[in-house]
Parts: C-alpha cells; sequence; structure tokens
C-alpha cells in the first residue's frame, strides 16, 4: 500500500474519533504542544488520549439492609449527578466499598453507572489489586465492559513496593489494557506514595494519561505538575486541596463531597478552571466544613450517612464498615443542616409525618428509642443498625407529632429502657 494510502486511511480514523469525543461532555483530546490540538500523538501507540477535566463524582455503593445491592438507589444517583452537571463518574473506587464486592457485583456496578449515563459523560472504572496480576486482569475486564472510558487503579496496598515496583505495577497493567490509565495516589490507606519522579516516568507510558493525587503534600504536587507533560491530567484527590491543585497547574478533582453537592462541586472546579477564584472561593467557604466531614470517621460512612440523612439511600454498609458513633454522627448532621442538604430535603417533605420509634429485643434489655424522620439512623424507618435483623427489631410509626411518638414510647410492653436520639 502507497504511503499516501496509509496517510490517508490514519487521517480518517482521526476525524471519526475526534467527531466521537467531541460529543462526549468533558471529554478532551490530548495535544501534542507543537501540532494541532486534535493530532495524532507521536510518540504514543493510540490515536487519542482521554484527557479527563473538570469534577468526577467517586460514587458511593448504595445497598439495602440485608447488605444487597440497592440499585434503583444506584440508578437515581447517578442520574441526578448527570443532571447536576458532574463531568464524569468514578464507579468502584474506594469510597464505592469496592473491596467488599464480589467480582459479578463489581462489574454489575459499572454496567448500571453506564447504562444510565448512556454516554452523557465519561466512565473510569475503579480496579485494583495489590497483586500486579490480578491488577491486570480487573483492569482488562473493566476496560472490555461496553462503555467504559478509561481504568482508575490505585497503588498496591500493604505490600509496600518499592517505586520502581510500582512503575512496573502499573506499567503492566496499562500494556495489558487498551484504554486510559489513571493512577491513583493514596499513601493514607496504601501505605505506599508514589513520588514526582516515577510519576514523570509513567507519564511517558502511552494511555497512562492522568493521575488522582490524594497524598495532601502541596510540595510534591507542584513537582509532579511541574514534570508531567501538558497533556497529562493532574486530578486532586482531596475534596479541600481542589482549589491548590488547580491553581499549582491540576485539571480537576475526583470528589466524594460531590456524591453530596454534585452542582457545587462541579461549579466551584470550573471557576477555577476558568480563573474564577473569587467564586471558586466562595463555594469552597461554604462547604469546607462538609468536605471535612465527610473524614471526621473513615470514608465511605459519613457521606453514606448524610445521604441517608437526604434520602438518597438508605444508610448501610458491608462490613468492616460500621454505623458512626452517635457523638460525630450529631456533628456531622449539624454541618449538613448548616449548609442547608438536610433544611432542602425536609422543605421538600414538609407535609410528612416526622417522627419513628425504634424498638429492638435483639440482645440485653428490651430497649425503644425516638428518632425523627429525616435522622440518619432513622432514614423514615428505613434503617436497621449492622446486625440487627427484622426479627428482632421493628419500626413504629410515623407520629404527627412529638407528643404522639413519646406516648408511643411510653405505652410499648416489655420495654425497659427507653430512650430518645440526639436528633430529638
Amino acid at each position: 500500500m502507497a504511503g499516501h494510502e496509509v496517510a490517508s486511511i490514519i487521517q480518517a480514523s482521526a476525524a471519526k474519533a475526534v467527531e466521537f469525543c467531541c460529543n462526549r461532555a468533558e471529554l478532551k483530546l490530548c495535544s501534542h504542544p507543537k501540532t494541532h490540538p486534535f493530532s495524532i500523538l507521536p510518540y504514543s501507540r493510540y490515536l487519542i488520549l482521554m484527557q479527563l477535566r473538570g469534577c468526577g463524582t467517586a460514587l458511593v455503593t448504595p445497598f439495602h439492609q440485608d447488605g444487597s445491592l440497592d440499585e434503583p438507589a444506584l440508578r437515581n444517583l447517578v442520574s441526578w449527578q448527570i443532571e447536576s452537571g458532574i463531568d464524569f463518574l468514578v464507579p468502584c473506587g474506594t469510597t464505592g466499598e469496592t473491596p467488599t464486592l464480589t467480582d459479578d457485583e463489581w462489574l454489575r456496578v459499572i454496567d448500571v453507572t453506564v447504562e444510565v449515563a448512556a454516554g452523557r459523560v465519561p466512565i473510569v472504572a475503579g480496579a485494583t489489586s495489590n497483586s500486579t496480576h490480578d491488577a491486570v486482569a480487573k483492569a482488562k475486564e473493566a476496560a472490555e465492559r461496553p462503555g467504559v472510558d478509561a481504568i482508575l487503579t490505585a497503588s498496591p496496598y500493604y505490600n509496600k513496593p518499592s517505586q520502581e515496583g510500582q512503575f512496573q505495577h502499573f506499567k503492566a497493567i496499562a500494556e495489558g489494557v487498551g484504554k486510559p490509565v489513571i493512577l491513583y495516589n493514596v499513601p493514607g490507606r496504601t501505605a505506599a506514595n508514589i513520588e514526582p519522579s516515577t510519576i514523570a516516568r509513567l507519564s511517558e507510558v502511552p494511555n497512562i494519561s492522568g493521575l488522582k493525587e490524594a497524598s495532601g503534600n502541596l510540595t510534591q504536587i507542584a513537582e509532579i505538575c511541574a514534570a508531567a507533560k501538558p497533556e497529562f491530567s493532574v486530578l486532586s484527590g482531596d475534596d479541600a486541596m481542589t482549589l491548590p491543585v488547580i491553581a499549582l497547574g491540576g485539571v480537576g478533582v475526583i470528589s466524594v463531597a460531590s456524591n453530596e453537592i454534585p452542582r457545587e462541586m462541579a461549579e466551584m472546579t470550573r471557576a477555577a478552571l476558568n480563573n474564577d477564584w473569587t467564586a471558586a472561593r466562595q463555594v469552597l467557604k461554604k462547604y469546607l466544613p462538609l468536605m471535612q466531614a465527610n473524614f471526621i470517621e473513615s470514608s465511605p460512612m459519613p457521606v453514606k450517612a448524610v445521604l441517608a440523612m437526604m434520602g438518597r439511600l438508605e444508610e448501610a454498609y458491608r462490613l468492616p464498615m460500621v454505623q458512626m458513633r452517635r457523638d460525630t454522627r450529631s456533628k456531622l448532621q449539624r454541618i449538613a443542616s448548616e449548609v442547608g442538604l438536610i433544611a432542602k430535603v425536609a422543605a421538600a417533605t414538609a407535609d410528612a409525618h416526622s417522627f419513628f420509634v425504634y424498638e429492638n429485643w435483639a440482645a440485653g434489655p428490651h430497649k425503644a428509642v425516638l428518632h425523627r424522620s429525616n435522622c440518619g439512623q432513622c432514614s423514615n424507618g428505613k434503617a436497621r443498625p449492622v446486625g440487627h435483623s427484622a426479627n428482632h427489631a421493628r419500626w413504629h410509626g410515623p407520629y404527627a407529632t412529638l407528643a404522639e411518638a413519646r406516648q408511643t414510647v411510653q405505652t410499648l410492653p416489655s420495654v425497659l429502657i427507653r430512650s430518645e436520639c440526639k436528633c430529638i
């Protein structure tokens, strides 16, 4: 085949790829600094690479009280995220309690997210293991799912590999898949930091196109932004660090808080990327307490508690995640109220009854506890603490007034301990 014919085929393929990607929300094409912005990268074996920008949500995984996947809640959450203007979605990251999912559940969460998104935003599927062989296999399996645009993979946890070990681990994953790979550096969970020099080396691997950086070390983040290629996406892995990371050259955030406030996080991130720092700082100032409270206990416990308070899902976890302590829950509930999350839901359900009584005789004395319906421990009479079965506990209500609910507590037979939640 003549050289000019080969060139024509490549140009036609690139044009089709550009046309497809331009129709995807916030799906940018990497460009070589000295060529056309939609050019083929001369050092890449791929025609195009995806550059993520803006705010992506590290999705929680909703469960029913029996521990099964709550697909309707997941579908509603994904729809709400997209309608709120989020730029991309990340199912099955750490926030999604992925270590507790079976392989079938992991793929099901990804598939449901892809199905509901329907091409409106990019999907970055989480695929991590501390065994390189398993990590490659998981990344390949996730990348082969229709509608998955990229893979997010974290450092090997517990092993504490050297920098060379991490380089070889990520390189093997990247070479095993045909889609962009986003690295995830979170030494607080993996006990293994990816150093800037290693990230610079990894950014030369053709389809490693970005990094979710959650070290909390601004000096390190500055070094990464300075060392990586212009088309390499540096994304904050910490909501509160989003603006500093963008100021240093980052292009967005993979967010926990956007589960609760997708519109606000997306607007803050876009404002910073557009150099409207006044608007960006206003959003940060209002929601910084919420961003911090999301880690008042191990994530995703607080963010799922807030979503339950908002009526978005049942507050259910899989061990080793458990219900939050009462003192931290009370603080979290106060912060959620102060930023308007609970108030918005309460206004929408002003005509609903507002009190429930939880009766429990699973172990110890027979007990009854009074709750408001919007309390995270109640969730309109749907919540149930881990380990409590319907055979040994039940909800009474709803009751229209506090007096009526208190009367019920006093008249329940066999109850030895009667109390009221801090939400009262």
